[in-house]
């Protein structure tokens, strides 16, 4: 069931990102980086097996997050993809301090969920913050590269998967090491510690190799707020 699970989130996440730019255009892509990073930062606390090999459960849809920062690239520009970072460095510090505040709080008699938030809540700290310094570095770098990219090979539709790819791939890599290392590193026997590093990046670069059409589709997308594409 998982595995099925597994295609059906790829398929849902990507296809909820070109459909909210649809609907609401760039800022329908800010929306999911919002929700992207808060409910990542959940799923990242469940580990899961997909074909046999264990992971944690965020992989895809902070995978996703990526092709958001991709579209805005293509169509916007790098000043657009960058505020999209910032959207998710800001969600996540607040998204910190939130749940820490609500630990704080004592529960009355009447409470039947403090026990299990504090079991959720009290992981965040360490998975959020790791999460945090990995989201920033590989988004940045990711921008960077599909921006470098771009000025190689010019706006041309047959390069798009180049820089897709490219940009994307290299920098889940950046993102897996820092946030596996930071988060995990001494929790786990050092080769479980490898084996979740190796499959995190895998299922993200699945992710990433899917999230191909989705962006030549996105290119062709003229959203319903917007008058056309406005690269920047």
């Amino acid at each position: 069931m998982n595995n099925l699970i597994f295609v059906v989130s790829i398929l849902f996440y990507l296809g909820s990102v070109l459909l909210l730019y649809k609907l609401f255009g760039r800022n329908g892509l800010y929306i999911f980086t919002v929700f992207g990073t808060i409910l990542a930062n959940i799923q990242v606390c469940k580990c899961v097996d997909f074909f046999g090999f264990s992971t944690t459960s965020g992989n895809v849809l902070y995978a996703a997050t990526f092709l958001v920062t991709d579209i805005l690239s293509e169509k916007y520009g790098k000043k657009a993809a960058g505020k999209a970072v910032k959207f998710g460095l800001s969600t996540t510090v607040l998204w910190i301090i939130g749940t820490q505040l609500t630990l704080l709080l004592t529960p009355n008699a009447n409470d039947v969920v403090s026990e299990s938030l504090n079991v959720v809540f009290g992981l965040v700290p360490r998975i959020a913050i790791a999460s945090l310094i990995g989201y920033v570095c590989s988004q940045s770098i990711d921008v960077f590269l599909y921006h470098y990219i771009w000025k190689k090979t010019g706006d041309k539709k047959g390069k798009l998967w180049i820089r897709n790819n490219f940009s994307t791939l290299t920098s889940q890599a950046v993102d897996t090491i820092v946030f596996t290392t930071l988060a995990f590193l001494g929790t786990y026997p050092t080769p479980v510690f490898v084996s979740i590093l190796l499959t995190t990046y895998f299922f993200k670069a699945v992710v990433a190799v899917f999230d191909t059409p989705f962006i030549y589709l996105a290119r062709k997308i003229r959203p319903l707020e917007e008058g056309g594409k406005e690269h920047e």
